[in-house]
């Protein structure tokens, strides 16, 4: 008789097991959702940072990055910036940068997880850029021409960074010190930019080069080849996107039906 009920209890523990793993997992992930909630970052809620400015409906997802000398940090409002991203002012936490921030971020920006900005001149992004992830961006280089000294104990190179309003940076980009690029640039994934891009340009490559560019007379050179998206039809309301899109587009303070 214990033989034949030794098939039944191996179920009744596997299925004991089962269950308990996934009230577990439940747990765990509603639990992580909770602390993502509270550890993010706004300027209802800070936390131990203290940004130089950080605009009303922006928001730094939690986990953060490494973020030091905040104070000479300033991000517009209704930003996102996303799960560990790096933002960084000067060479180590606690230093005196002076009166004028060093990093400034437009409003309406999205900066993909795992970016980096690390400021220690100027670096300036114009509103609404948007980076995927795993962006880096500065305004410091090392030195080499020193050939007796270790490159790391070489006094850095600076040149101010500036990235113009509407700029998309593609997944892992690396914006080097001395770029100037346009508005409404495209920065293609895992292209090095240095130099002057123009506006309205699509550059790509390391070192990145202009691949297409646009002016009033020729439109876009080369041709894009596939069709515009469609835009939304008139008469469109703000309720039906919503609930075609699927998120909450409401602003701060915006109650349903406004």
């Amino acid at each position: 008789m214990p033989l034949a009920r030794t098939p039944l209890r191996s179920r009744l523990t596997a299925a004991v097991r089962d269950r308990a793993r996934r009230l577990a997992g439940r747990a765990v992930h509603r639990g992580w959702a909770l602390v993502q909630d509270v550890g993010a970052v706004s300027n209802r809620n800070p936390g131990p940072y203290r940004f130089r400015e950080l605009g009303d409906g922006t928001k730094l997802a939690f986990p953060l990055g490494t973020v030091f000398n905040e104070q000479w940090v300033t991000i517009g409002p209704f930003s996102i910036i996303g799960e560990r991203v790096t933002i960084s002012a000067g060479f180590l936490p606690g230093l005196d940068l002076g009166p004028e921030p060093l990093v400034r971020i437009g409003g309406g920006c999205v900066i993909g997880r795992g970016s980096h900005i690390v400021g220690h001149q100027s670096i300036v992004l114009g509103d609404d850029v948007w980076t995927g992830p795993n962006v880096y961006i500065t305004d410091q280089a090392h030195e080499y021409r020193d050939t007796g000294l270790p490159i790391g104990k070489q006094w850095p190179r600076n040149e101010p960074v500036e990235i113009g309003a509407g700029s998309w940076i593609g997944t892992g980009a690396v914006i080097l010190p001395g770029a100037r690029l346009g508005r409404n640039v495209v920065v293609a994934a895992n292209s090095v930019v240095t130099g002057e891009v123009p506006d309205h340009a699509v550059v790509a490559g390391a070192p990145a080069k202009v691949v297409r560019s646009w002016n009033p007379e020729d439109g876009w050179q080369p041709p894009i080849r596939h069709e515009a998206p469609r835009p939304i039809p008139e008469g469109v309301t703000a309720e039906q996107l919503r609930a075609l899109v699927g998120w909450d587009l409401r602003l701060p303070g915006e109650t349903a039906g406004n």
